[in-house]
């Protein structure tokens, strides 16, 4: 069975975030990173967000330099740079970057 990878996003940029749609983190679940070929990752937001008028449910991440690939979030301390894109008109558009990191439970934590 698939095992749901739950991740968090910190959005640095556009550096409105927050006040455009009263969040500054995305947080939700993918299945994409059991496939090693990929180079993007849907994730399916907990929460949907607001902006510009268009509600988002889910968001496509990518690496934010080039070279590098979303696995390195497993060895990542802080988190890893990604941009970010939301459904658009049926395509995805790049319009964000933020710093992607794995979502622990609370219990893992203490």
């Amino acid at each position: 069975m698939t095992e749901h990878l739950k991740l968090r996003i910190h959005i640095n940029e556009p550096w409105d975030f927050l006040r455009q749609t009263g969040i500054e983190e995305l947080t939700g679940w993918t299945i994409d990173h059991e496939i090693d070929e990929l180079e993007e990752w849907e994730l399916m937001l907990d929460a949907e967000y607001k902006m510009n008028g268009v509600k988002h449910h889910r968001v496509l991440i990518s690496p934010r330099y080039v070279g590098e690939h979303l696995s390195k979030i497993f060895g990542a301390i802080v988190g890893f740079p990604v941009r970010v894109a939301h459904r658009m008109d049926g395509e995805w558009h790049y319009a964000l970057a933020g710093m992607l990191s794995v979502r622990r439970e609370i219990e893992e934590e203490i």
